[in-house]
């Protein structure tokens, strides 16, 4: 009995040694400092205090960064989702060559070889008042002036989102589709099931852990970003991790810590219903 446990702990052991000192310890130090007290120059007081999650909690300006948070983490998991699955769907049922599939997967993951920033400063020109696609619109007398909304504004925050997060969602819906067998679907279709029953009733159920897993991405992703808002915004809008940066460069640590802890939680809760809807080991391992 006690060979095949130390067997098993050293297994674990490289994954510990990553873990610990990378992950757990970080963790605990931010969770410790949120109930430290500051002496305003950068330094901690070693005093106990739920203060910080106080204010944090009853701020109106939380909630509000919340809810902006949320907002576009729902619309760019929404929008991801769509154009993910249809990705997918189309080349593992539509594309009847393997090899053909996985080479236009691979072009799919093309734009994805470069910086994030790049791919997200990239849609500046693109969508400024002067841009392709205002010029576009004038040119063809669609519009009489250009469109400010497109650029420095939520709209533009949602579009970077989704043009850099999509292959989070492409990835696995793509494996998890791949999985089922095409015979199911065709004799489905000989039983005289329509092609919405088929979708309905095979593939959707059979990509849900695909689907969670891109999810699950693209929530963490989104919730825990400030880059993108920041500058896509044009300083319009905001979001949480913003704010405990902003905490951060005026020496508030503890109540930046006590920040990071609550979206810690809510990600926790997020990441927790969804794997509640779907068993993702079970899903796999079938």
């Amino acid at each position: 009995m006690q060979r095949p446990n130390l067997s098993a702990w050293l297994y674990v052991t490289p994954l510990m040694l990553v873990l610990v000192p990378f992950f757990l310890l970080p963790t605990l130090v931010v969770l410790v400092a949120s109930f430290f007290e500051t002496d305003g120059f950068g330094g901690l007081l070693p005093t106990f205090t739920l203060a910080n999650y106080v204010d944090v909690l009853t701020s109106a300006q939380t909630f509000l960064l919340y809810v902006a948070t949320l907002k576009f983490a729902i619309l760019t998991w929404l929008f991801t989702l769509i154009i993910g699955f249809l990705v997918a769907y189309f080349l593992v049922f539509h594309v009847k060559n393997q090899l053909l599939a996985i080479g236009l997967f691979l072009i799919c993951t093309i734009p994805f070889w470069t910086s994030n920033i790049i791919r997200m400063i990239s849609w500046i020109p693109l969508l400024g008042k002067e841009g392709l696609v205002n010029s576009t619109l004038l040119g063809i007398g669609v519009i009489r002036e250009p469109l400010e909304v497109l650029l420095y504004s939520g709209l533009a925050v949602v579009i970077a989102y989704v043009h850099q997060l999509t292959i989070f969602m492409v990835v696995p819906i793509f494996n998890s589709l791949a999985r089922i067998d095409k015979r199911v679907v065709e004799a489905a279709l000989d039983a005289g099931a329509s092609r919405l029953d088929v979708m309905r009733y095979i593939i959707i159920p059979m990509s849900k852990s695909g689907i969670a897993l891109g999810s699950t991405f693209v929530i963490s992703i989104v919730m825990g970003d400030f880059f993108v808002v920041k500058v896509m915004s044009g300083g319009g809008s905001a979001s949480v991790v913003s704010a405990f940066y902003e905490n951060v460069g005026v020496l508030q640590y503890p109540i930046a810590a006590a920040s990071a802890v609550l979206l810690t939680l809510v990600l926790i809760a997020m990441i927790a219903l969804i794997l509640r809807v779907v068993d993702i080991r079970r899903e796999i391992t079938q």
